[in-house]
């Protein structure tokens, strides 16, 4: 029987760690270089879009919603405000179908919630903006799987503690491949073949496609 060369198997996982911990390291430079960079382009923009939120419905300008980041830790996670101030009321007052259609997918194809700015926004992902903000602190990363809601997780099922083992991110998989076009069971394959094969130039191509997707609007809500 041929012996094992533990010597050669110790050289490979030392190379798979270094490579590894080199990936880490090049991701969080690239994410707090890039978030940077875009904050100080697109600062005019934040203005303009805040200016407008704040003319289009009463309410604050941005909103702050506690999703999980990596290893199960509550991140606040910040977009421009999208819906009125009532959301909530709304939502308790809906259909059971409604209700039912929330409980899916966490989401509705036409939202009574989502005030008129708000339709551009989330179409154009401009809602999002903010979460450069999350990236520059360091919750979020620039490539991940979206960031959830705690209720979400159950979606997962048996993929839930391997989701929440890298941080979320302002685009991935999902949001490349197609976003809402997608079930919640294809959005959750997408995030995992992501966590199997991510490295450095999968995340440059996905924000290469997301940028692509975002401006010939597929899948948007």
């Amino acid at each position: 029987m041929e012996q094992l060369n533990i010597e050669n198997i110790e050289i490979v996982s030392n190379d798979i760690l270094t490579e590894k911990s080199t990936y880490k390291v090049r991701k969080r430079c690239f994410d707090f270089i890039s978030s940077l960079i875009a904050i100080v382009i697109f600062s005019p923009l934040f203005l303009i879009l805040g200016i407008m939120v704040k003319l289009d419905s009463p309410g604050p300008v941005f909103f702050g919603h506690t999703r999980l980041g990596k290893r199960g830790k509550k991140i606040k996670v910040y977009k421009f405000r999208t819906m009125v101030t009532n959301a909530e009321d709304i939502l308790k007052n809906m259909t059971e179908d409604m209700k039912r259609e929330f409980e899916e997918n966490f989401k509705f194809e036409n939202d009574a919630r989502i005030t008129k700015l708000g339709k551009f926004l989330r179409k154009s992902s401009l809602d999002e903006l903010p979460q450069l903000l999350n990236i520059l602190i360091g919750n979020m990363s620039v490539v991940g799987p979206r960031p959830i809601v705690e209720k979400e997780i159950e979606k997962y099922g048996i993929y839930g503690d391997k989701l929440l083992t890298i941080k979320p991110g302002l685009t991935g998989n999902w949001q490349a491949g197609g976003r809402s076009d997608t079930t919640y069971d294809e959005r959750v394959q997408l995030d995992m073949q992501y966590i199997d094969k991510r490295n450095f130039w999968m995340d440059i191509k996905i924000i290469f496609k997301t940028v692509f997707v975002v401006f010939k609007k597929e899948g948007a809500m």
